[in-house]
């Protein structure tokens, strides 16, 4: 899986945090699904470090790190 660490800051993108997140953070990644949309690339960061760097993968290997983890036994 190849991707990228930018520090581009996405201010017009919604970020979508995981559904199994609770109210008090914990470990968890976010995504902005309406620029991967537009750009084709899929912005992830971490919820907790919301200024922190982005790191970039292509729609095929986050579809990828979305089975692995529906698929793990967290």
């Amino acid at each position: 899986m190849k991707g990228h660490l930018v520090t581009v800051d996405l201010p017009f993108s919604p970020w979508a945090k995981s559904t199994h997140s609770g109210p008090d953070g914990g470990e968890c990644v976010e995504w902005a699904p309406s620029y991967a949309s537009a750009a084709g690339v899929v912005p992830i960061r971490d919820s907790k470090h919301p200024t922190g760097p982005i790191l970039t993968v292509t729609p095929h290997a986050w579809a990828g790190l979305v089975t692995l983890a529906r698929n793990a036994d967290l």
